[in-house]
């Protein structure tokens, strides 16, 4: 569908363009907020590409002095079809896509399905990483710190899931191309389907906006498979090994990626702070970029540091005592 079908439009991205990594494979990007700020990777969600972000990610990132720049993983968008062997493998395409943006240091971050991979450049890249922010994001589902998780299901089908990606990426795809007229209203229904605590959040007509025109520009949908089976297997690193200062936002109504897997990511990196969002469900990280990119700047400046397990209550206090009761969670 094209933008000017839907009003608002969504946020317009100042640059875009491919970068080169290993064995010739392109990654899409595009860039949003402030074209001179300081550098936010940010990794879509599962589906996503690289026009998913948060509305009004442009004036805040102006506000902020922060350039956001989207990196699309492979097999969606305008991303060579690739299936990594591992998370780490991510990371090494982030330092090189880095190294032809011209980026020295930068903060990352990710929403639900990009939550991992934001762990995992976190962790292989502790010198380039300044900060990182998860939204929502999965817990590991095998091995230490495992959350149980309907990523497990891809565990036992890893044989099956597999060589299903291609053909049910070009089906999903079929798909998308069939009901592109008939946009706002499939995604009103999936919006309702979702529940009460997203609802609010993803029928504003602008993440509305920015939705459909993500996902319909986003090609031959091969990647979400490539990260189910991802999430399905042992990341290859362990979280608690990451060095740097990790952002955690998480709904405490996300039936998605429920409040747990949220809990154990902070309780397993030894510098996180978790920031709950009361009423909030799996997409509500969408309604605060405002308080991402600004505590983003903080930590970046060094304004704001993040040690040992912080809590931030609903009143913005910071504290690194845990509430009654959260000790039990394991």
């Amino acid at each position: 569908m094209a933008p000017s079908q839907l009003d608002p439009h969504p946020d317009p991205h100042h640059d875009e363009g491919t970068v080169t990594v290993s064995d010739g494979r392109r990654l899409g990007w595009a860039a949003y907020g402030d074209p001179d700020g300081d550098p936010v990777l940010w990794f879509h969600g599962t589906p996503g590409g690289r026009y998913q972000v948060p509305v009004g990610v442009n004036p805040t990132g102006r506000s902020t002095g922060l350039r956001v720049i989207t990196l699309e993983r492979p097999g969606t968008g305008n991303s060579t079809n690739y299936a990594y062997r591992s998370l780490k493998q991510f990371a090494r395409d982030v330092n090189a896509a880095a190294d032809q943006l011209g980026l020295d240091k930068f903060a990352v971050a990710g929403l639900s399905g990009g939550g991992p991979y934001t762990l995992a450049v976190a962790h292989e890249l502790p010198d380039r990483v300044v900060t990182s922010a998860v939204l929502g994001g999965l817990a590991p589902s095998i091995g230490r710190g495992a959350v149980f998780s309907y990523t497990q299901i891809t565990t036992a089908g890893q044989a099956l899931l597999s060589p299903m990606r291609r053909a049910f990426g070009s089906m999903m795809r079929f798909g998308l191309d069939g009901v592109a007229a008939q946009a706002p209203a499939v995604y009103s229904a999936y919006a309702k389907i979702n529940g009460r605590a997203d609802l609010e959040v993803m029928m504003r007509p602008d993440v509305m906006a920015m939705f459909i025109h993500d996902i319909t520009q986003a090609g031959p949908l091969r990647a979400p498979f490539h990260d189910l089976t991802l999430f399905g297997r042992p990341w290859g690193f362990d979280p608690g090994n990451i060095a740097g200062q990790v952002l955690i936002w998480h709904g405490d109504a996300d039936h998605i990626v429920p409040l747990i897997h949220g809990r154990r990511l902070a309780k397993s990196v030894p510098n996180s702070r978790l920031m709950l969002m009361p009423g909030k469900g799996h997409f509500g990280g969408f309604s605060e970029v405002g308080d991402v990119l600004t505590t983003i700047r903080g930590v970046w400046d060094g304004s704001d540091r993040v040690t040992g397990h912080q809590r931030r209550d609903s009143e913005g206090n910071i504290t690194n005592r845990r509430p009654v009761g959260e000790e039990a969670v394991q």
